[in-house]
C-alpha cells in the first residue's frame, strides 16, 4: 500500500471539508476557500476529524493516484490554515525590484523594466530591493508564479546573476583564462 496514501489527514479546528459528488473537495479555513476536483476513482471519506483516502484496486495507475490525492487534500488544508510562501533573491549589479500597488516592477538589465501583475489569490511582497516573497493559499499557484518570476532572468553559472530561490544553490563554472 502507498505509505503516504494510507495516512489519515487530520482536519484542524476552524477548517471545514466538504466532499461533493465526482470527488469535488471544498476546504474552507481562516485564510480562505480552496476547491478542487480529484480523481474520481479514489474514495474519499470523512471520518470524524479525519479524512481517509482509499483506492479500489492495486493497478499501477491507482497506486500512483492514491498518494497524489491524499497529498493534494493535505496541501489544501495546510494552505487555508498556514498558507504557502516562496522567497526569491535578485542578484546582480543594478538588478532590483519594487512594488507599485499590485504590480511587481523588476529592473533586470534589459532595456525596459519588466512588469508583472499579481495573479488572483497571490500576493508578492518586496523585502528590501532584492528579495521577493510570493504568498498565497494555493501551493500550486504560489510555485507557478515564483517560477514565472525566476524565468524573467534565470541565474547564470559564471557570476550568479539573475533571480534565484533563496534556498537554491547555483553550480558555478570557471570562466575562460587568457592565453599567455
Amino acid at each position: 500500500m502507498s505509505r503516504i496514501g494510507r495516512m489519515p489527514i487530520a482536519v484542524p479546528a476552524g477548517v471545514t471539508v466538504e466532499i461533493a459528488e465526482n470527488n469535488k473537495v471544498t476546504v474552507k479555513g481562516p485564510k480562505g476557500t480552496l476547491e478542487r476536483v480529484l480523481p474520481a476513482e479514489m474514495e474519499i471519506k470523512k471520518d470524524g476529524e479525519e479524512i481517509v483516502v482509499s483506492r479500489p484496486n492495486d493497478l499501477k495507475k491507482m497506486k500512483s493516484l492514491h498518494g497524489l490525492t491524499r497529498t493534494l487534500i493535505n496541501n489544501m488544508i495546510v494552505g487555508v490554515t498556514q498558507g504557502y510562501e516562496k522567497a526569491l533573491e535578485i542578484n546582480g549589479v543594478g538588478y532590483r525590484g519594487q512594488k507599485q500597488g499590485k504590480k511587481l516592477i523588476l529592473s533586470l538589465g534589459y532595456s525596459h523594466p519588466v512588469e508583472m501583475e499579481d495573479p488572483e489569490g497571490i500576493e508578492t511582497v518586496m523585502d528590501g530591493q532584492n528579495k521577493i516573497i510570493v504568498k498565497g493559499i494555493d501551493k500550486e499557484k504560489v510555485g507557478q508564479f515564483a517560477a514565472e518570476i525566476r524565468e524573467k532572468r534565470m541565474p547564470e553559472p559564471y557570476k550568479g546573476k539573475g533571480i534565484k530561490y533563496v534556498d537554491e544553490t547555483i553550480r558555478r563554472k570557471v570562466g575562460k583564462t587568457g592565453k599567455k
